[in-house]
């Protein structure tokens, strides 16, 4: 059975991740109790159903630190991916605000406070789940809207094969650096198409972009740079048994040097992947400012 667990910080986006897995035909609860998920797990395997996907989150309190040993138990005869959504506080507290909710975790024990601050309430919930971000997917929702994260989650889809699926993801560094990222390199030290008046409006999927910036002897030696790190570090991250790794890659605006570097990281490593035998290797490519823009 493949497995999807929706987890992260309230107000991130499960209800949308979880509403784009039930059209992708999986079986969806949400908010279950964590000692019930094995065991559902199993009696839906035992009924021949093939997909099932659980959102969890603070509003089981402490119990959610079981979570990781579910999991583990889970993948020892199903397929298991967790999806750990994030955003920034700001962006958390305009949600909340719009939305008039109360953060799950906004009740304190304590008789004589009993109201604890939105901020204070994020913060403890950061905290409580910080153990299954770092093993998880993340995604980044702060300045996305949901029909955008809905995209996101069907493209994860697209390949259901288990091994390791590489994202690249070209970003803008004004405009903050990914919190899914995994790997960030920094290519603002290239030359810049946003200077010449003819390249400013493209981006770098544009061939008189690439043209530019295959010109520079430079351009090429980082990206081959990134790609020696890269090659020589894909082994460990497959023996770790990731399903995921996100590699961002940035510039000043996103919209250039991010994207073509990006683009020839992907090329490459499709190449690889259509060559090589044995070892399940997946990609998938974003290009987070540009999309963005495109919903605007």
């Amino acid at each position: 059975m493949r497995i999807f667990i929706i987890t992260g910080i309230s107000g991130s986006g499960k209800s949308v991740a979880l509403n784009a897995l039930e059209d992708a035909g999986y079986d969806c609860v949400d908010n279950l109790p964590i000692g019930f998920i094995h065991d559902l797990a199993e009696s839906l395997s035992a009924q021949g159903r093939e997909k099932l996907a659980i959102a969890v989150d603070a509003r089981r309190g402490d119990s959610i630190k079981e979570l990781p040993g579910v999991i583990d138990k889970l993948n020892q005869n199903h397929d298991v991916r967790v999806l750990f959504l994030n955003a920034n506080t700001e962006t958390l507290v305009q949600r909340y605000s719009e939305t008039r909710r109360r953060h799950p975790l906004s009740q304190s024990n304590d008789t004589r406070t009993p109201q604890v601050a939105l901020t204070d309430a994020i913060e403890k919930e950061r905290e409580l789940l910080s153990e299954l971000a770092e093993t998880a997917h993340n995604i980044d929702t702060s300045h996305i809207k949901a029909h955008t994260l809905r995209s996101w989650i069907q493209d994860l889809l697209k390949d259901e094969r288990p091994g390791l699926t590489i994202l690249f993801e070209s970003f803008g560094f004004k405009h903050g650096v990914p919190r899914d990222a995994d790997l960030v390199f920094d290519v603002r030290c290239l030359p810049n198409p946003h200077y010449d008046p003819q390249l400013r409006p493209l981006t770098g999927n544009d061939p008189e972009v690439a043209n530019f910036l295959r010109e520079h002897p430079e351009v090429q030696a980082m990206g081959d740079d990134i790609r020696r790190f890269i090659e020589t570090w894909l082994p460990k991250y497959q023996a770790d048994r990731r399903s995921y790794l996100t590699i961002a890659i940035g510039c000043t605006g996103g919209q250039h040097r991010s994207v073509y570097i990006s683009n020839c990281l992907f090329d490459y490593f499709k190449k690889r992947v259509q060559t090589s035998v044995g070892g399940e290797l997946h990609l998938l490519k974003r290009h987070r400012e540009l999309e963005l823009n495109s919903t605007k």
